[in-house]
């Protein structure tokens, strides 16, 4: 990845002609080029793994876009209705959004600078003084002064200071601008995870209730073997223990789903004490086949964070542009146009009209070196804010890499999973039919138990991890952001 600045520095020779024509100085910012990154993970086609049987195939789609909505392809309405008043009520992107409308406004009051600068005024005074100047130490009669008319002045911006303000302060507000596209992204990531949370930890409540009912008749049965003198004090202690650990599960799990329910009420702009979210299932999400994946050379277009680094680091290369344009001297011009008059009556004639044209120059001549620090603590900022926005790309490199390789081991952790669910189901129902015959120890009966709850949960928590990982990518590859803007300003999506 290169980066150059295309210098704009006015010679010595030329200081005389920009009084004339004038010259922005300091560097001139164009964009990094795209990286040369051909693919996020050693295999320059990466795939993902079978499921196994019953399980959706997942499958990338290189080149494809990241739609605006991409929620609706996990084929859940109550989710859309969540995420539609997350977009509507959400605090944190209210304030992104004002923030971003502030931004612009300073950057139009540093446009104005470039404009002539005209304002109005009027003036009445009423003076007496002593007329020492002819002799006489006697008091003037009173007299008015009356003044009115307006007054202009233009700075020539020689050597492009205001330019460069503008260009720094467009650059912060694209910077604000980025911001507010990585709260929608970060929004509606963070929306659809903890709707998925809320399925998959009602699920887990569900499993184990179930395995706690089961517990419970073990128990019985162990305790009624122990009063017909078929077991031991041991095995009621080892039967109750399984139980009380399975309970001990529950209160944890719980609280897993009351902060994901209070999460998403929060993100949808509510108190959780007068809002609370859907229920959701696991089995009314659609786990997406087709997932998008842009090229690393697209991808620095498509994130919103890395786009936000390259306009810092465009303000930062305007910020050497302002502190160089301070090294150079500043002309202003300015007019004025009044009516003067001792009397009321007697303004707004042709005897009463003054009028003055100014030029000035302001020069620095000696500042104890403090301009020329400014000037290269500005640029050691441009060499920070570069080495930031390599970093920012690098760092999405990587969560791309992390989260294809994540979805991968989710599919083969979903496959190990659907066998072990089948081997435990056949071999917990093996071992009840022979505790019923008196074939085996109860003990054996309770290992299974265990082992199939493991399964079961182990199934459910890889089942959730999958979604958890897609909503990942969707986020990774931008989250569809700009169809979102576009939306919001109402101009037609291409």
């Amino acid at each position: 990845m290169r980066f150059f600045f295309r210098p704009a520095m006015c010679s010595t020779g030329a200081a005389a002609l920009a009084l004339l024509a004038g010259c922005t100085v300091g560097p001139d910012f164009t964009p990094p080029a795209a990286p040369a990154t051909k693919s996020y993970t050693p295999e320059a086609a990466p795939s993902l793994s079978n499921p196994g049987p019953g399980a959706p195939q997942q499958q990338l789609t290189p080149g494809e876009k990241v739609s605006g909505e991409w929620w609706d392809l996990f084929h859940s309405d109550r989710l859309d209705t969540v995420l539609r008043d997350a977009l509507a009520g959400n605090q944190t992107l209210a304030a992104a959004q004002a923030t971003v409308a502030a931004a612009r406004e300073q950057a139009g009051q540093a446009e104005g600078a470039l404009w002539p600068q005209v304002d109005f005024g009027a003036s009445a005074s009423r003076q007496r003084s002593i007329e020492q100047s002819v002799g006489l130490n006697e008091l003037s009669p009173l007299s008015n002064f009356y003044q009115i008319g307006p007054n202009v002045s233009y700075a020539l911006d020689l050597f492009g200071l205001n330019k460069r303000k503008v260009e720094q302060q467009t650059a912060l507000a694209d910077y604000q601008d980025y911001q507010l596209d990585g709260a929608y992204l970060t929004l509606t990531g963070t929306a659809v995870k903890e709707a998925i949370t809320i399925a998959s930890a009602r699920a887990q409540i569900a499993a184990i209730e179930a395995i706690i009912k089961d517990d419970d008749q073990t128990l019985d049965l162990v305790r009624r073997e122990f009063n017909a003198r078929n077991r031991t004090i041991v095995d009621v202690d080892t039967a109750r223990t399984q139980a009380a650990t399975d309970r001990a599960t529950l209160p944890q799990l719980r609280q897993q789903l009351a902060i994901a329910k209070d999460a998403l009420s929060v993100l949808a702009g509510k108190a959780p004490g007068d809002w609370t979210p859907p229920d959701f299932e696991l089995a009314e999400f659609a786990l997406p086949q087709n997932l998008p994946l842009t090229v690393p050379s697209v991808l620095v277009r498509d994130r919103p964070d890395i786009l936000a680094a390259e306009a810092q680091l465009h303000a930062a290369s305007a910020a050497v542009g302002v502190a160089t344009a301070q090294l150079y001297p500043n002309i202003t011009l300015s007019a004025s146009l009044a009516q003067e008059a001792l009397k009321t009556g007697t303004l707004f004639t042709a005897g009463g009209t003054a009028w003055d044209i100014m030029a000035g120059l302001t020069a620095p001549i000696f500042h104890g070196g403090a301009l020329e620090a400014q000037k290269r603590g500005a640029e050691d900022t441009l060499k920070a804010a570069f080495a930031t926005y390599r970093q920012t790309v690098l760092t999405s490199f990587g969560q791309v890499a992390d989260t294809l390789q994540a979805l991968d081991h989710d599919a083969q952790l979903v496959a190990a999973q659907q066998e072990a669910v089948a081997s435990a189901r056949s071999a917990h129902s093996a071992s009840q039919q022979s505790v019923a015959a008196g074939n085996i120890e109860v003990l054996q009966l309770v290992d299974a138990e265990r082992q199939y709850e493991q399964a079961r949960l182990g199934a459910i928590r890889a089942a959730a991890q999958r979604y958890l990982d897609t909503v990942d990518l969707f986020a990774a590859m931008g989250g569809g952001w700009r169809e979102w803007r576009m939306a919001a300003a109402g101009k037609p999506q291409s």
